[in-house]
């Protein structure tokens, strides 16, 4: 038998060890507002006015943290999204970094510098132009209480009205779970909470979704400041994208209110009617009576019977919290 010096068996150890390990560390995750660390204090909304004519006036911006102080910027000529800025509208996207409490852009040959939650927008000579403030912006449905009639998925008290419901952070439901109640036609409240991954990107970024009748997802993924495509927060996946991306920064509260007809079966059980579905993102239309053709991968294929809410779990910990559904039928 091969005898190794200590010294060589300890790098062999080691290599071993790194064969089977990721070569970049896993991303870290945080599911804590008040251990989020500085980058997540630069990211975030603003907004202001210029009286400059090549930036029109109303300005909304997002701030976009990918991890190690450096951001991405987002100006929307015309306000934020969903308020005064629309699809198709001017926006403007760059890159920066922080450095000595202060965070640089260039946007088109002028700069930008944020401050102290203050962007300031500045042109060629570094004549200021505009200055934006942090704003944080709350859906208008937040904690909206169940109407006389609703039936309560969740409160925060218990987690038994979902299969596999897990409370977390004492009054928060974690996400792969599937309710015991089944619907056919209903509105849905309820709201969600991603993490805060900056070094993560695509589909690994807070991932989960809203299974309507487990059969039909509204995706969830922290893909703020983002394009809003199907497959990113508020899209129907592999259907449809939502009208405008709605998606406020991780860590922070949002809502879905959905309203939901069911597809029509006649006796042979063959469909004679698709679904349609009415979603509000953070109180806004993002998808208005939008006819479903199909069911989205992941859950049940279509069926005439009614089934639950289903809340996908896809590795990452989203929270949800009050949950209530009124019957519609």
């Amino acid at each position: 038998m091969l005898r190794l010096p200590t010294t060589a068996l300890i790098l062999v150890v080691a290599l071993a060890v790194l064969s089977t390990s990721p070569v970049c560390a896993a991303d870290k995750t945080i599911t804590d507002p008040a251990q989020s660390g500085p980058d997540f204090q630069v990211q975030g909304e603003y907004v202001g006015e210029s009286q400059d004519p090549t930036l029109s006036g109303k300005l909304g911006a997002q701030v976009l943290a990918m991890g190690d102080g450096k951001f991405q910027l987002i100006v929307y000529h015309g306000g934020l999204p969903g308020n005064g800025w629309k699809r198709g509208d001017r926006t403007e996207k760059t890159k920066g970094q922080s450095k000595g409490g202060r965070t640089h852009f260039t946007v088109d040959g002028r700069s930008a510098i944020l401050r102290n939650g203050t962007l300031t927008l500045k042109d060629a000579d570094g004549k200021a132009q505009a200055e934006l403030q942090k704003k944080e912006r709350k859906s208008r449905t937040l904690g909206a209480k169940p109407p006389e009639g609703a039936i309560v998925l969740f409160d925060g008290t218990t987690a038994e009205n979902f299969r596999h419901g897990k409370l977390v952070s004492e009054n928060l439901l974690l996400n792969d779970c599937e309710s015991i109640q089944k619907f056919g036609d209903h509105t849905l409240h309820l709201e969600f909470r991603t993490p805060f991954k900056p070094t993560a990107r695509g589909q690994k970024r807070g991932n989960s979704g809203v299974y309507v009748q487990s059969r039909y997802e509204v995706q969830i993924l922290d893909t703020f400041a983002l394009e809003g495509k199907d497959n990113e927060c508020g899209g129907i996946y592999s259907i449809k994208a939502p009208d405008v991306n709605m998606c406020y920064p991780p860590l922070a509260w949002q809502t879905y209110d959905i309203d939901f007809t069911a597809a029509r079966y006649g006796t042979d059980e063959k469909k004679t009617k698709n679904a349609r579905i009415t979603v509000r993102h953070n109180g806004v239309v993002i998808h208005d009576d939008v006819e479903l053709p199909k069911g989205t991968p992941g859950k049940l294929p279509e069926g005439a019977s009614p089934e639950g809410v289903y809340l996908q779990g896809h590795g990452n910990p989203v929270y949800y919290r009050n949950i209530w559904v009124v019957r519609n039928e």
